[in-house]
């Protein structure tokens, strides 16, 4: 099943403040979570094998435009029972592109992430995930739930990023 998102990424220059604030609007504090990222080369958007400390492995191929504002996201979440194998199937078959290691802290303003990160080699970022159901017609609604909290949040327009993770990481 495809999933959808609208995605806003920026970054964090003072990680005590936005946790105070992010926990301050949270419907629900999820936790810690440890992650590993790794991209493969392809010829049109991302596919990255994500391990994580909370949901384990899965295999998570996306489309997304880069640019500073939110922007949709369309991804799917596929398990993976062996994360070594895949990684070195995939590697073998597509290439590996990049890996990317996180400290996440997650909370929840009902359907949209906060996402409190800070990436090995890159420094902190807070990122906003609305998660829907892909419909056009609710899409311009999950755009004002992100830009909402986003201001609530604090974040400028300045500390917005355009790109990826994985494509901060590779540009080093």
């Amino acid at each position: 099943m495809v999933r959808a998102n609208i995605e806003l990424k920026a970054r964090c220059p003072d990680p005590e403040r936005a946790r105070a604030r992010a926990e301050a609007l949270a419907t629900q504090w999820v936790g810690l979570d440890l992650q590993v990222d790794t991209y493969f080369s392809t010829r049109a958007g991302r596919l990255k094998l994500r391990e994580s400390s909370r949901s384990g492995a899965q295999l998570v191929p996306y489309l997304r435009s880069d640019e500073p504002s939110a922007r949709r996201s369309d991804y799917q979440v596929i398990p993976v029972d062996d994360p070594e194998g895949t990684k070195t199937l995939l590697t073998a078959l597509l290439g590996l592109h990049a890996v990317v290691r996180k400290r996440r802290e997650i909370a929840l303003v009902d359907n949209v992430r906060i996402h409190l990160d800070r990436v090995e080699g890159l420094g902190d970022f807070l990122e906003l995930e609305a998660v829907f159901d892909g419909n056009p017609a609710h899409e311009k609604g999950e755009h004002e739930k992100v830009a909402r909290l986003a201001n609530a949040l604090g974040i400028r327009e300045s500390d917005r990023i355009e790109s990826s993770y994985e494509a901060l990481i590779r540009g080093r």
